[in-house]
């Protein structure tokens, strides 16, 4: 047979049997649909018509299937999506349920619960996916869905056995032993407290300080000569270490306040002497400088009586010593005083069971880990003691005293600086040894869960308020919607609050400029508190709100970086560090990296940061003023221009500058001049004592005796009206 006519003949099978598998898909598609109606989310889809079936289903067409998709139902599509788990109408719901688990119970998407939310009183800029719904706002937004709800079967939960260590009772009188007496030196800053403790132990840590002034609490072991042990707490006598003088008061036997005979009685001396009578420790005065020609210790005494300090000259019990701590005159005389008054108050201790003391500072070391400085107050402290403090632990793996030698235990009464802590707890802490690891758990588990609940109760308060506030805002909404169909509510509220639905939580802050976000890393707890503890004090949230997004101990590292560019912020570091890397990443990214080992030059700073968020204010310069003397008027076409015949009492006229116009003390005008003339001729510049007639660019009409001020407008920097308080 030709070549020819069997090719051909072969095209047409081909295309006979192409057409009748297209109709044979096309058919069995329809059929397979079983009439179940699609909907669109804004269209339904025209009815189709069915026919019967002629032909047997073929095999080789299930490579068209995919043209004709369109026919699916909802059902079907989803299959290939991720699966939520299927409502059939009924939703269990639960207290405290968030609008994530909301969402996940219903098998929507969280989409469709903030839709929901529309028709509640709720702020939707406040919801993010973990926010808690009320359960009333569960119910209604279920319904809203079409559904039905049902409560969750509640768990009976059993009240939470109390598993927090505690101390022991007090110990038998008979078995107690003498400890060292433990004493605070306090006073004024620069009055010379770390100067006396570098006197009596011999060391340098006076011109270690940063600008002369302690940064942090200190706490040493003094050896007399007698043999007589005493350990002192070093203060801060600077304003901002208020909470810390405070925490060395309630861990201390003797108060020594030291007082500069030259300066007398400070701001921090009357503080100090407050925090005594809070604790109910007895003083011994220290007069301090008496080698100083100005020196007046018993002006001294008499401006402390006005305090209920009197020396025992004087008929009180507060014993007064005159020193020079920079020569060390009297300093063994200050000793003696201070181991007489700790024989008198009988100090002892129980050396047995198991330990409590009290931390007096705590900081993140980079090679040594989470460091705590602590005085023993009951047991023997060893090496593989299991401690806990606040909400962290410790097995103890290291020692040293105040010289960084390694010790093997602390007795009552001695400081000691302690490794082996999971985390940093917070300065003031109280310490109480536990029998296991395993305890130990147990009562950091409890701590954590109290504090969970507080945490859940103080948030409840705020949510039930903001709701309240809210409320009351939506019914006011709703009256104002009151004369619209539900169809035209649903349309505004849609269209109103869209941008908040489908928004970021990032993007639904409003970004305001006068805000400023700041980052602060120390190195010791008890700075952060200082720190903080100031900024606490800052009262021109109308001026510049000032937000603390971040604080913690250590250097600065790249997370704070990223988080200081998140909220625009700044990062300030009090005696930490920060490698080349993160300078590096801070530069790259424009986040200011402030370093200070001084806590007031670190708020001088930061006061300066809060003046540049400022607006600046204008300020009007007075550059001449001139008097109207005389009123005339010059005809211009068809106008009557008013014409001032002035005299410059002061300064000069410049026409480029802006003037105003002052009758019996009230501005009628501001502006400028259209024309400045010395008597024919136009001028700039008028000087003092000269005539001139002039013209404004308003037609206003002059009296004689008003005042022409000739004025320039100036930018300036405000300075916010927050007074840290030194």
């Amino acid at each position: 047979m030709n070549r020819g006519l069997i090719a051909k003949f072969e095209n047409l099978v081909q295309l006979r049997g192409a057409c009748r598998q297209l109709r044979t898909v096309s058919y069995r598609k329809v059929n397979r649909a079983q009439w179940r109606p699609v909907q669109s989310s804004a269209y339904p889809i025209q009815s189709v018509h069915l026919y019967p079936r002629f032909w047997q289903k073929d095999k080789s067409s299930s490579a068209s299937k995919s043209q004709y998709r369109y026919l699916a139902t909802k059902e079907e599509k989803k299959k290939n999506k991720k699966k939520l788990p299927l409502t059939k109408g009924e939703v269990e719901i639960k207290q405290q349920m968030t609008v994530e688990e909301l969402a996940q119970a219903m098998g929507k998407d969280i989409d469709h619960v903030y839709e929901a939310l529309l028709y509640t009183d709720i702020d939707l800029g406040s919801i993010e996916p973990d926010s808690i719904l009320n359960e009333d706002y569960i119910k209604l937004i279920v319904k809203k869905s079409g559904m039905k709800y049902k409560s969750a079967k509640l768990k009976e939960e059993k009240e939470r056995e109390n598993t927090d260590a505690v101390k022991r009772p007090p110990a038998d009188p008979a078995l107690l032993t003498p400890r060292p007496p433990v004493v605070t030196v306090m006073g004024h800053v620069d009055h010379g407290k770390t100067t006396l403790l570098d006197s009596l132990r011999k060391t340098q840590v006076a011109s270690m300080e940063a600008g002369g002034i302690t940064q942090h609490i200190g706490a040493f072991l003094v050896h007399l000569p007698s043999g007589e042990k005493i350990t002192f707490l070093d203060t801060p006598g600077h304003a901002a270490f208020s909470a810390m003088r405070a925490r060395g008061t309630s861990v201390t036997d003797i108060v020594i306040l030291v007082v500069a005979a030259e300066d007398g009685v400070m701001q921090q001396t009357v503080e100090s002497i407050q925090h005594a009578k809070n604790a109910g420790v007895p003083l011994i005065l220290a007069i301090n400088k008496c080698d100083k020609p100005e020196a007046d210790p018993e002006r001294v005494k008499k401006e402390l009586m006005g305090h209920d300090v009197i020396c025992e000259e004087f008929g009180g019990d507060v014993q007064a010593v005159n020193i020079s701590a920079l020569k060390g005159e009297n300093l063994m005389v200050l000793a003696e005083a201070t181991v007489a008054l700790a024989e008198m108050l009988e100090l002892k201790a129980d050396y047995t069971g198991l330990v409590e003391g009290t931390i007096i500072e705590s900081r993140k070391d980079k090679g040594k880990g989470p460091v705590t400085t602590a005085i023993v107050q009951r047991g023997t402290l060893r090496k593989g003691c299991v401690l806990v403090a606040g909400k962290t632990w410790a097995k103890v793996r290291f020692m040293f005293d105040e010289n960084g030698k390694a010790v093997d235990a602390a007795s009552p009464g001695i400081p000691v600086e302690i490794m082996g802590w999971k985390e940093v707890p917070s300065a003031g802490d109280e310490i109480l040894e536990v029998e296991s690891e395993q305890r130990a758990h147990e009562v950091v588990a409890w701590r954590t869960y109290v504090e969970q609940q507080e945490k859940m109760r103080k948030d409840g308060e705020v949510i039930e308020a903001k709701q309240k506030e809210h409320r009351v805002e939506y019914e006011r909404k709703q009256q104002q919607l009151a004369h619209l169909t539900w169809r035209q509510k649903r349309a505004l509220l849609y269209k109103t609050n869209k941008h908040l639905m489908f928004s970021k939580p990032k993007e639904r802050t409003e970004v305001d400029k006068n805000v400023l976000s700041v980052i602060v890393k120390g190195d010791v707890d008890g700075s952060i508190e200082a720190i903080l503890n100031i900024l606490d004090s800052y009262d021109a949230d109308d001026e510049c709100r000032l937000d603390i997004i971040h604080f913690g101990m250590g250097d600065i590292s790249e997370t704070d970086i990223s988080l200081a560019e998140a909220f625009n912020g700044v990062v300030y570091g009090f005696s930490v560090k920060a490698n080349e890397t993160v300078k590096k990443l801070a530069a790259k990214k424009g986040i200011k990296i402030k370093l200070h080992n001084v806590i007031y030059k670190l708020i001088e700073d930061l006061q300066d940061e809060l003046n540049s968020r400022l607006p600046p204010s204008v300020v009007e310069n007075t550059i001449g003023t001139a008097s109207v003397l005389d009123i005339f008027s010059v005809t211009v076409g068809k106008n009557k221009i008013p014409v001032a015949g002035c005299r410059v009492q002061k300064g000069q006229l410049d026409k480029k500058m802006k003037f105003k116009l002052i009758r019996k003390g009230d501005v009628i005008w501001k502006g400028s001049l259209s024309s400045l003339k010395h008597h024919k001729d136009d001028v700039q510049v008028i000087k003092t004592g000269m005539d001139c007639g002039l013209s404004l660019d308003k037609h206003i009409e002059f009296n004689i005796g008003d005042e022409i001020v000739c004025y320039e407008e100036k930018e300036v920097q405000q300075t916010t009206s927050w007074d840290p308080g030194f």
